[in-house]
């Protein structure tokens, strides 16, 4: 069974949103439906015969380094060259750069397919596409030349190099230095931690996006640089970069973690990228496209964890219902059991939930930058820029809730190695990590996107549900009289927390975020559910056999989230509206 229902994908871009209304816009005028069939069918086999294969193989058989090369299964390389021969790494990019400036809304269901068959291969490309996309629209002419064509055909691979030993989420911290010299560029000396592909053979060269300090600059965040540093000089010589050494990671094993050492021998050369100090809202750039990309990530995972289970659950046999009271009855297979059904509807609503998410984020990013007028592309960036943070949290959240019923449902074999949900898990677990924890995200969330724009982009979204809530057919009255709650009691919390931040207690206002993030998530994705729903219900009309099963399964997935999940904002938004300091009063010598 596939990792993914081909079915849902054509489902989300087709009937729900609206890709055929980007084809009328000039950059995407060489596309069709037939020409995204095409490169969705191509992702498929990709998965199928370089990806998928070499999953469980790379996962029991880790990256190593001898203290001079780092060794990676041989399939991860094949994998990657099949990747690029068939144009992924550039189909988003301009037609000038080498691309098919396919929509990105494509791009991310393509990548999608690839990711839910091998998250730990799929690392190298989605990190050097990030780094490109930097470049391309911060570099030079120069630096465009050198380095954007190499990694778009994947001949280099890049990496974001961000945290140190001593500055996680904490940048203003970090103390890796860059000095001029004479030629114009820079020496970089420091050290970087969990930096994701640091080091492999995988490509000719390794393009590090590097954050520093220029020697005299203003402390604090507005210090900051970004650096082009290559593994490899233009002359061949190797840089001034050494791997200090591999980390070892319960999930992700294939994608190498590095500890990077710049400058053991006087200074790693760098190339200043933009303008000095400007360098983390450059990055952000690259930040927020890896938040979209890890939410990605986290959706797919709990899916491919889901279709297991669903399949699973088909076949294995045990147990008869509960009136049946003869022994010599057959059993029956488990997905016949209520509970086990309780278990894979959760998923399916998480699962279908959070890939509806992110693909209307990808979406959200080819209207803002293709959208017919400026009014239109401001209005998708504002809204893109709202939900970045509950892309990438929510699916982080939740479909790991969904890896974790899926070896439920596998009951004792689902935490043995030889079925792969337990690996599946252990992947996912890395993501309510990866590119900040949901404490950073909900603090971006509720005390940069609402609070700093006085709640304008939360307005936007609103009217956006209202839209879909007044098209909503009778049939989900229910679902849509739910939503219309759900925002009034949104904007009731959002405008008690407002009022503490807007008196000198923003402290108070923001002790909870977390559960906010949580909360709006949630209504978001009821949001996308009904929208779903009131698609199928419309398609329902026409549909005979397997296709009728797929729309009624969205429908009755929608009715499952509003009636089991949605409720759960309402304890939450009472939380917030307290005030509640429990957590923030606690005192440190009170944990022991």
């Amino acid at each position: 069974m596939p990792a993914l229902d081909r079915r849902d994908l054509d489902f989300l871009l087709q009937d729900v949103l609206d890709l055929d209304a980007l084809f009328a816009r000039p950059r995407f005028a060489e596309h069709d439906r037939a020409s995204v069939a095409a490169m969705l069918d191509t992702a498929e086999r990709l998965a199928d015969d370089h990806f998928a294969p070499h999953a469980a193989k790379l996962d029991a058989n880790e990256p190593t380094f001898d203290g001079e090369t780092v060794h990676i299964i041989p399939e991860v390389k094949a994998a990657l060259d099949a990747y690029c021969a068939a144009g992924f790494m550039s189909a988003h990019a301009d037609y000038e750069h080498g691309g098919m400036q396919l929509p990105h809304t494509v791009s991310m269901a393509s990548s999608a397919i690839i990711s839910a068959a091998n998250i730990s291969t799929a690392g190298y490309p989605f990190l050097t596409r990030a780094a490109a996309n930097v470049i391309a629209k911060f570099g030079t002419e120069e630096q465009k030349a050198t380095w954007l064509g190499a990694m778009l055909e994947g001949r280099y691979f890049g990496t974001m190099a961000l945290t140190e030993p001593g500055a996680g989420s904490g940048l203003a911290d970090l103390k890796t230095q860059a000095v001029q010299v004479g030629d114009g560029t820079y020496r970089i000396t420091g050290n970087k931690i969990f930096i994701s592909a640091g080091e492999h053979g995988l490509s000719e060269n390794i393009v590090h996006l590097v954050l520093a300090r220029i020697k005299g600059a203003p402390a604090g965040v507005k210090g900051i640089s970004l650096f082009i540093v290559p593994k490899i000089l233009g002359d061949g010589t190797r840089n001034d970069v050494r791997l200090g050494g591999l980390i070892h990671k319960m999930g992700y094993r294939g994608t190498t973690s590095t500890m990077l050492n710049f400058g053991e021998a006087g200074g790693a050369t760098g190339y200043l990228l933009g303008e000095a100090h400007k360098g983390l809202s450059y990055m952000f750039h690259m930040m927020n496209e890896a938040r979209v990309g890890v939410g990605l990530g986290a959706a797919v995972i709990g899916y491919a964890g889901y279709r297991v289970a669903l399949d699973y659950a088909k076949t294995r046999l045990q147990g008869r219902p509960p009136a049946a009271k003869d022994p010599s009855l057959p059993p029956v297979p488990i997905i016949e059991h209520a509970d086990v059904k309780r278990m894979l509807l959760a998923s399916k609503s998480y699962v279908e939930g959070a890939l509806a998410l992110c693909l209307l984020g990808a979406r959200l990013v080819d209207d803002s930058e293709t959208a017919e007028t400026p009014e239109a592309r401001s209005r998708a960036f504002q809204l893109l820029d709202l939900l970045t943070p509950m892309i990438k949290s929510w699916p982080s959240q939740w479909g790991l809730v969904a890896n974790d019923l899926a070896i439920q449902v596998h009951g004792g074999y689902g935490y043995t190695r030889e079925y792969p949900v337990e690996r599946l898990w252990r992947d996912n677990r890395l993501n309510p990590i990866h590119e900040g924890t949901f404490g950073i995200q909900s603090l971006d969330l509720l005390g940069r996107k609402i609070f700093a724009d006085q709640g304008k982009a939360l307005a936007l979204l609103a009217e956006e549900m209202l839209k879909t809530i007044e098209a909503a057919p009778p049939a989900f009255a229910e679902e849509a009289g739910a939503l219309a709650n759900a925002i009034a009691l949104v904007s009731e919390t959002v405008a008690v927390l407002g009022r503490a931040a807007a008196g000198n207690r923003l402290d108070e206002a923001l002790a909870n975020s977390a559960v906010f993030l949580e909360l709006l998530g949630h209504v978001v994705v009821a949001w996308l559910w009904l929208r779903q729903a009131s698609v199928a219900e419309d398609k329902a009309a026409g549909a005979t056999g397997d296709l009728a099963a797929f729309y009624d399964g969205k429908r009755r997935a929608c009715r499952y989230f509003f009636r089991w999940e949605l409720p759960k904002i309402r304890p939450q938004a009472e939380l917030l509206q307290s005030l509640d300091q429990t957590c923030a009063d606690m005192p440190v010598a009170a944990f022991g």
